[in-house]
């Protein structure tokens, strides 16, 4: 008959396996903190900003508005994509031929300037970190930023109205006498 090992005894007699060691390179560590850093960076420095609702045709849009200077200097630089039918409105105090451009933007975007009325004036693409000036064809208020191709994909183009109460007042009725 074989003696039965108490059990601290049995642990101590077991063979421990020997476990796979895991080590970095300062390399490595350094690169997942720079990515760390990054990203805890572009959450903080460009955080999501109020939405508004948009609507063009049957199509609705949730937009974040850039209206301060702070914001639309920002826009979606750093972000690294954006929703479903989401995008950027930005709105200025004046009207003027307002230009954009990609610097620190990896999302390719389609930009559409807007007159008030809400009225699409011409409509750009523009590549991810392209420094390039995208601008109005003339002076407005509001240009809307959707991923590249947006409107395409939708079949819509210049002379299109993007419609909200708030921002875009529909166009009066002419009066009869």
């Amino acid at each position: 008959m074989s003696p039965i090992a108490r059990p601290e005894q049995a642990e101590d007699s077991m063979p421990i396996p020997s476990r796979p060691r895991m080590t970095f390179s300062k390399w490595s560590l350094g690169c997942a903190l720079a990515a760390f850093a990054i990203i805890a960076h572009s959450q903080l420095a460009n955080p999501r900003l109020p939405t508004v609702e948009l609507e063009i045709g049957i199509h609705l849009i949730r937009a974040e508005v850039a209206a301060d200077p702070g914001t639309r200097a920002t826009g979606l630089m750093y972000r690294q994509a954006l929703g479903r039918n989401e995008g950027m409105l930005f709105v200025s105090n004046e009207r003027s031929k307002e230009c954009f451009w990609m610097k620190n933007t990896r999302i390719p975007l389609s930009i559409a300037f807007l007159a008030d009325d809400g009225r699409i004036i011409n409509i750009a693409e523009m590549a991810p970190y392209d420094e390039t000036s995208h601008c109005a064809t003339e002076p407005v208020r509001f240009a809307l930023e959707m991923e590249k191709g947006w409107f395409a994909r939708r079949g819509i183009s210049a002379g299109q109205r993007v419609r909200n109460p708030r921002l875009f007042p529909a166009p009066s009725a002419p009066t009869r006498p």
